[in-house]
């Protein structure tokens, strides 16, 4: 298992079109990719939309993302790396 922590920096949060960029970029990988906002119970599927929106993120929160799998370093560190970019939507 990979984890890593990331803090969103988009200015509305990860409302449904950063969601739905996560979830795509998610399914490129074959390991499950695990979820959670920091402090939070609910641990939610990084491939699917739905369940990102679940989360209710805003600006600066911290999501715990857990890759499982054969390639999740692979997928810890391009997933953490497109939350820290801003979901393709600049910070």
């Amino acid at each position: 298992m990979a984890a890593e922590t990331v803090t969103i920096p988009n200015e509305l949060g990860l409302h449904a079109r950063p969601a739905m960029a996560f979830a795509q970029l998610a399914m490129t990988f074959q390991s499950r990719v695990a979820v959670r906002r920091r402090g939070g119970h609910e641990t939610v599927d990084g491939k699917s939309i739905m369940e990102m929106l679940l989360l209710a993120a805003t600006r600066g929160a911290q999501l715990e993302i857990e890759c499982t799998g054969p390639d999740g370093d692979a997928a810890v560190a391009a997933l953490a790396e497109f939350v820290r970019s801003g979901c393709g939507e600049g910070s």
